[in-house]
């Protein structure tokens, strides 16, 4: 065992974890600005080995199918429409209309509710970081307006840093921490305003055929 000054320099020397890795020690207590950049008009990636269709399952039992598809530029990136479609149905039910991307931005979405509601959804900051083959963090923070008749729109900020951990092939555990932030107009708040987590199963669908996604303009 190494101690005194030796210990102290090999400890510097010492890889730290990333930045997504020190953000999720600091769970919950976060705050902004948080450490992602704008995305642009680039989509998320994500690793080859969550290509496919998957039986998502949370906690209370609720199950919904979501896919990760291959582009033709090779990357993998998921199906946000179909992906927001099937897990809000399970909160929304019949209250939920459709869900839209914009053709030209793959970071932003519409949602469609009853009653003339909807929700523009704009990615405002995004990292994602393989702390090990098996294991994949993203981290992304959106803008979300709520759209109501005859009222003014409603704003609110949203984080959401998932882990997905290969178990094996057909297995993923995905960790999720959430955490919601004061509206931009609100000022120099940059504390949450609520935290929450949740865990969920994907199970590998098998049988079904992967279409190319067009790659990114």
């Amino acid at each position: 065992m190494f101690s005194g000054p030796l210990a102290f320099i090999l400890a510097l020397l010492l890889p730290l974890g990333g930045a997504l890795e020190q953000r999720l020690l600091a769970w919950p207590n976060w705050s902004l600005p948080a450490p992602l950049t704008r995305p642009g008009q680039t989509d998320l990636e994500y690793p080859q080995w969550l290509e496919g269709n998957w039986l998502l399952t949370s906690t209370d039992g609720n199950q919904a199918t979501v896919g990760f598809k291959r582009r033709s530029d090779g990357l993998v990136v998921g199906n946000r429409a179909a992906n927001a479609t099937a897990v809000a149905k399970l909160s929304l039910g019949d209250e939920l209309l459709s869900v839209e991307n914009d053709p030209n931005n793959p970071n932003r979405q519409l949602t469609r509710l009853r009653d003339g509601l909807s929700l523009e959804t704009s990615i405002q900051g995004r990292g994602s970081e393989s702390i090990s083959p098996m294991v994949f963090l993203a981290d992304e923070l959106s803008l979300q307006t709520l759209r109501r008749p005859e009222l003014p729109p409603r704003l609110s900020r949203v984080e959401i840093l998932s882990k997905f951990s290969r178990r094996d092939q057909n297995h993923i555990t995905v960790e999720q921490w959430q955490a919601r932030y004061p509206p931009p107009q609100s000022g120099l708040r940059p504390g949450a305003e609520a935290t929450s987590s949740s865990t969920l199963l994907l199970e590998r669908q098998t049988g079904n055929d992967f279409i190319a996604l067009p790659s990114a303009p």
